[in-house]
C-alpha cells in the first residue's frame, strides 16, 4: 500500500513534500473501481484503488447513495480473493462505508464465515466490522460468537471483541452487560493489550455502580495487574474511588494511598508517572503523601528521554501552585533544564523555578531567561511573564530587576497577546507595589510610543490618567501623552484627550497648560476628539486658571460608572425623543440583562409573560412597564430589582405556576404566573391564597385575581405585601390556588355556564435577604474601594463548619449575599487552602455596597471567614454581618 506522504528527493534544501494522491478526482477514482469486476482480481491494483477511496473518504468527500451503494456490492465481490492485504483493505473500506440496513445483510454471511475462520487475522477483522455495521437483532445471533472471542486464546481476537463490545456500549448496552462473566475472565489475561482493554469494557459496564467500581478496584490491587497499560488505568479508577470516599475520619489514612504508593516501585515508566501525577493530584494533598511522589519525579528530570523530562517538569509546575516548598529540593535539576534543547520543557523548568525559588536566587534566574527568551514562543512567553509577574508579587523588593527586565522585553517584537500579558503585569505590579508607581508608569509612557497595538494604548493612556495624577511629580507625563494627539489613529487621539483631562481636574496647578492643549484638539479632524476636547472645556471650569475643580464635575466626568454599558445602550434605544430629558437613573443596574423567556420544562409551555421580548430589552424594563400597566401598584414608587421566576408546580402537571418577586422600598409584589394545560377546562376568578404566619414582617396589602384562564394562555395574578422601609424583611410564605373550573367543549370551544370550586397546592415562596441586593460589578474594584473609605467599615470573622472544599464554601457565601462577584474571584485553584473574593452589589435604598471575603481551611476541611464590608450607609454595613451570622 502507498505511502500517503513521501519526499519526493533527499535534497535537503527542497522541503517540499509529495502527496501520491495530488490531484486525485472521485470520479476517476470510481471508474478506476470497476476493475473489482473483473474476473482475474488483481489483488495489488484493488488495494491501490480501495487505498483512494478511503483517502477521499477521510478528506470528506462525500459519495451520493447511488456511488456508495455501487462501491459497496463492487467490495463484495473481493472476498472471493485469498489474498491476505487485499481482504484487510476490503474490511477496511465496508467499516468507512457503513452501509444501509439492507445492504448490510449482503455481507454478514462473508463476514460471520470469516469470524470462525482458522485464520486469526480474517477472525478479528470480520469481529470488528460485524459490530460496527451491524444492528441489535443481528447482534444476539453472533453474541455467542463474541463471548467466545473474548476468551480467545490469541491476543488479537481477544482485543478486537473488547474494542468492539466497548463501542457497542454505546448503542446497545444491554446485550454487552450480559457479557461481564467473560470479560472477568479476560482481565486475569496474560496478554498485555487484552487486559488493558478488558478492564476499560468492565469498568464501563459498571461505572453507574459506585460499590461495583470499589469492589473491582479492591479486588484488583492486590496484584493481578500485569498490563502496564492495565496498571494506568487501575490507577485512574481508584483515584476516582478516593476522591468519591474521603479520607478516614478516624484514622486520618486516605484509602488506596498504599496501592497509589507502590506503584512508584513498579518497573514500566508509564505507571511510575502515572501514580506520581496521581498522587499530587489528590484533593486537600498533605505534604507527607507528596514526598514519594515528588521524589520519584526528580529522578524523571534527569531522564535522557526528553518524554519523561516533559511530563515529570509539567507535574512539578502544576504542584508548584498549591505546594512550592515541597518543590523546592527539584530546584537544582529543574536549572539544569533551562538549557534543554526542547523549548516546552525549559519554559515549564523556568516557571516552575520563578514560583518556587527564593530571593537570592531571582537576580540568578533573570540572566538566565534574559538570554532563553528570545528561543521561545509567544505562548510559552505568556507564561514567563505571568510567572515573573506572581514572583514580584512575592518579592515585592526585586521589583526594580523584574521591572526592569518587564520593560525590556517590552521593546521586543512580539503579538497582541504577549504585549498584553507584560502590560498587565507592569500594571499590576504598579497597583500592588507604591514603590514600582514611577518606573511602572515611565516604562509604559516610552512603550506607548512606538506601540502598534490600538487597544494597549487605549488602556495605558487610561491607566495613566488614573495614577499620573497621584505621582510626585505628574506634568513629565503630559508630553508623551499630548504626542499621542498628534501621532495616532482617532480612537487612541480621543482617549489622550481624556487623559489630559484627568490631569487638568486632579492637578489644579497644571489646568492652565492643560487647557491650552485641549484648545487646540477643538480643530482635530476626528469629531469624537472635538466633542471630548468641547466637554471638557466646558466642565471643567475656571478658564484655565489655577482653581480647584468641583467636586462633582470629577465625580461626573472621571467617576465610575455604576450601570452596565449593555442597559444604558438599551435604555437610550427605547428612549423617544420628546421634551422630557433621558434620566440616567432609570437605567436597570442589574448586571446581566437578557430577554425575559421563562424556562421551558419538557413538554411544558412558557408561562408568565409568555414568549421572549422582540429586541434586547431587559426583565427590569419588561417587568416594570408590566407593573406600571396596574393602577393598584402605581403608588409603590421604584421598583428595586425582579427575582428570576421560581417554580412551584412540577413539570407534567395539570397547571404550571412559577412566581416572580417585585421588590420596593416598602413592598414586595408576588406576580404568580399561570398556565392552564388542560384543553377540556376553563379557568375563571384565578387567585393564589397566601399565608404569611410564617414572614412576620409582612402584612398583606392587595390582591389582584386573574379573571380568565383559558388552555394555554398565560395569565398572571399578583398579591402585594407591605413590609417596614428599607429593611430587608425575610418569611417564607405558603401558596394555594384558588380558582373556578368550567368544563369545556373541545369541538366548539364553549365552556359550560356552571362551575365548580377548586383548589390546587403550590409549593412554598421564600424571600431571603439576597432578593434586596442587586448584582452591580465594578470595572476597578482597588479604586472602588478606596473611594468608599472606611468610614462604616465593618470586620468579623465567622466558622463556616466543615465544606468539602474552599469553592463550596466561596459559593454558599456568594449565594447568600446575592452580590456580584469581581475580577473573576469567585473561581477557586484546585488543592488552594486560602482564597480572597470580591463582590459588589447595590443594597435596596441604592446603596452601594463592597465586600472583601477571606476564606482559609482551618484543620480537616473547616472553613474560616473573614468579612469586610464597606459601603455608604452604616446600618447597610451591620446589615451584611447580620445576615452571614444568620445565614
Amino acid at each position: 500500500m502507498a505511502q500517503p506522504l513521501v519526499k519526493k528527493d533527499d535534497d535537503r534544501d527542497d522541503e517540499a513534500e509529495y502527496s501520491p494522491f495530488l490531484g486525485i478526482e472521485k470520479g476517476a477514482v470510481l471508474q478506476e473501481a470497476r476493475v473489482f469486476n473483473d474476473p482475474q482480481l488483481d489483488a495489488r491494483r484493488c488495494s491501490q484503488v480501495i487505498t483512494k477511496l478511503l483517502y477521499l473518504l477521510n478528506q470528506g468527500e462525500t459519495f451520493t447513495k447511488v456511488e456508495a451503494t455501487e462501491v459497496f456490492f463492487a467490495v463484495t465481490k473481493l472476498f472471493q480473493s485469498r489474498d491476505i492485504g487485499l481482504r484487510r483493505m476490503v474490511y477496511l473500506m465496508i467499516k468507512e462505508l457503513s452501509p444501509s440496513a439492507d445492504e448490510v445483510i449482503i455481507v454478514t454471511s462473508s463476514l460471520m464465515k470469516d469470524m470462525n475462520s482458522k485464520t486469526d487475522m480474517y477472525r478479528a477483522n470480520a469481529i470488528r466490522v460485524l459490530c460496527r455495521i451491524t444492528d441489535g437483532t443481528l447482534l444476539t445471533q453472533i453474541e455467542r460468537y463474541l463471548k467466545q472471542a473474548i476468551v480467545d486464546k490469541n491476543p488479537v481476537v481477544a482485543s478486537a471483541a473488547l474494542v468492539s463490545g466497548i463501542h457497542l456500549l454505546q448503542t446497545n448496552p444491554e446485550i454487552v452487560k450480559r457479557w461481564s462473566n467473560e470479560v472477568q475472565e479476560a482481565v486475569q489475561s496474560r496478554a498485555a493489550l487484552v487486559q488493558f482493554h478488558a478492564l476499560g469494557l468492565l469498568h464501563q459496564i459498571r461505572q453507574n455502580d459506585r460499590l461495583a467500581v470499589s469492589k473491582l478496584v479492591t479486588s484488583l490491587t492486590r496484584g493481578t495487574v500485569r498490563s502496564p497499560l492495565a496498571q494506568c488505568l487501575l490507577i485512574r479508577y481508584t483515584t476516582q474511588v478516593i476522591r468519591e470516599s474521603g479520607i478516614n475520619t478516624q484514622t486520618g489514612d486516605r484509602p488506596f494511598y498504599d496501592f497509589l504508593e507502590s506503584c512508584l516501585r513498579h518497573k514500566a515508566e508509564m505507571v511510575i508517572f502515572e501514580a506520581a501525577r496521581a498522587i499530587t493530584e489528590l484533593n486537600g494533598v498533605t505534604s507527607r503523601e507528596l514526598t514519594p511522589a515528588i521524589t520519584v519525579l526528580q529522578l524523571f528530570l534527569s531522564s535522557s528521554k526528553p518524554v519523561l523530562r516533559f511530563a515529570a517538569v509539567r507535574t512539578l509546575n502544576k504542584v508548584a501552585m498549591t505546594h512550592p516548598m515541597a518543590v523546592t529540593n527539584c530546584n537544582i535539576d529543574m536549572e539544569s533544564l533551562i538549557s534543554d534543547q526542547n523549548r516546552s520543557i525549559a519554559t515549564l523548568a523556568i516557571t516552575t523555578l520563578l514560583k518556587t525559588g527564593n530571593e537570592s536566587s531571582v537576580d540568578r534566574l533573570m540572566k538566565q531567561i534574559t538570554n532563553f527568551m528570545s528561543d521561545i514562543a509567544d505562548e510559552f512567553k505568556i507564561v514567563v511573564v505571568e510567572a515573573i509577574r506572581s514572583l514580584c508579587l512575592k518579592f515585592p523588593l526585586k521589583y526594580r530587576s523584574l521591572m526592569n527586565f518587564l520593560s525590556n522585553i517590552l521593546r521586543e517584537e512580539g503579538g497582541f497577546e504577549y504585549k498584553k500579558a507584560i502590560v498587565d503585569s507592569i500594571v499590576i505590579l504598579i497597583r500592588d507595589i507604591p514603590d514600582a508607581k514611577e518606573s511602572g508608569l515611565l516604562h509604559l509612557c516610552e512603550f506607548i510610543e512606538d506601540c502598534e497595538f490600538t487597544y494597549l494604548s487605549t488602556q495605558i493612556l487610561h491607566f495613566l490618567g488614573i495614577e499620573g495624577p497621584k505621582t510626585a511629580e505628574p506634568s513629565k507625563y503630559i508630553r508623551y501623552i499630548y504626542n499621542r494627539v498628534h501621532l495616532e489613529n482617532a480612537t487612541v487621539r480621543a482617549a489622550a484627550v481624556s487623559t489630559l483631562a484627568k490631569f487638568g481636574a486632579m492637578v489644579d496647578s497644571l489646568k492652565p497648560r492643560i487647557f491650552v492643549l485641549l484648545r487646540r484638539c477643538v480643530y482635530d479632524s476626528d469629531d469624537e476628539v472635538r466633542d471630548r476636547a468641547t466637554l471638557y472645556l466646558n466642565t471643567l471650569g475656571g478658564d484655565g486658571a489655577v482653581v480647584e475643580t468641583d467636586k462633582d464635575v470629577k465625580e461626573f466626568l472621571f467617576g465610575s460608572l455604576d450601570i452596565p454599558l449593555g442597559n444604558l445602550e438599551t435604555s437610550l434605544k427605547h428612549y423617544e425623543p420628546s421634551e422630557e430629558r433621558f434620566d440616567i437613573n432609570s437605567v436597570p443596574k442589574e448586571v446581566k440583562s437578557q430577554p425575559l423567556a421563562e424556562k421551558k420544562a419538557t413538554g411544558k409551555k412558557p408561562t408568565g409573560l409568555g414568549a421572549p421580548a422582540i429586541g434586547p430589552v431587559s426583565t427590569v424594563d419588561a417587568y416594570e412597564k408590566l407593573l406600571s400597566s396596574i393602577p393598584e401598584f402605581s403608588d409603590f414608587g421604584k421598583l428595586f430589582k425582579s427575582s428570576a421566576p421560581v417554580e412551584l408546580t412540577e413539570a407534567e402537571t395539570e397547571y404550571a405556576v412559577n412566581a416572580v418577586k417585585h421588590i420596593f422600598d416598602r413592598h414586595v409584589v408576588f406576580q404568580y404566573n399561570c398556565t392552564n394545560t388542560i384543553p377540556e377546562q376553563l379557568l375563571e376568578n384565578v387567585t393564589v391564597i397566601v399565608d404569611a404566619s410564617e414572614a412576620e414582617e409582612f402584612s398583606e396589602a392587595l390582591t389582584k385575581p386573574l379573571r380568565s384562564l383559558p388552555y394555554d394562555l398565560p395569565g398572571q395574578t399578583f398579591v402585594a405585601f407591605e413590609k417596614p422601609d428599607g429593611v430587608p424583611a425575610v418569611g417564607k410564605f405558603s401558596n394555594m390556588l384558588r380558582f373556578i373550573v368550567k368544563e369545556v367543549d373541545t369541538s366548539t370551544g364553549e365552556a359550560e355556564d356552571d362551575g365548580v370550586e377548586d383548589e390546587y397546592q403550590l409549593e412554598d415562596l421564600d424571600v431571603v435577604a439576597a432578593d434586596y441586593m442587586m448584582k452591580v460589578g465594578v470595572s476597578n474594584f482597588r479604586n472602588a474601594w478606596e473611594s468608599i473609605g472606611e468610614d462604616f467599615e465593618r470586620v468579623d470573622e465567622y466558622g463556616l463548619g466543615p465544606r468539602e472544599s474552599l469553592t463550596e464554601a466561596v459559593s454558599a457565601v456568594i449565594s447568600l449575599l446575592g452580590m456580584q462577584p469581581c475580577e473573576g474571584t469567585e473561581v477557586v485553584l484546585n488543592n488552594s487552602r486560602s482564597h480572597t473574593c470580591l463582590l459588589s452589589g447595590l443594597f435596596i435604598g441604592n446603596v452601594k455596597v463592597l465586600v472583601r471575603l477571606q476564606f482559609g481551611i482551618d484543620g480537616p476541611k473547616e472553613v474560616a471567614m473573614k468579612l469586610i464590608v464597606r459601603s455608604e450607609d452604616e446600618s447597610v454595613s451591620d446589615m451584611i454581618h447580620e445576615i452571614v451570622a444568620s445565614g
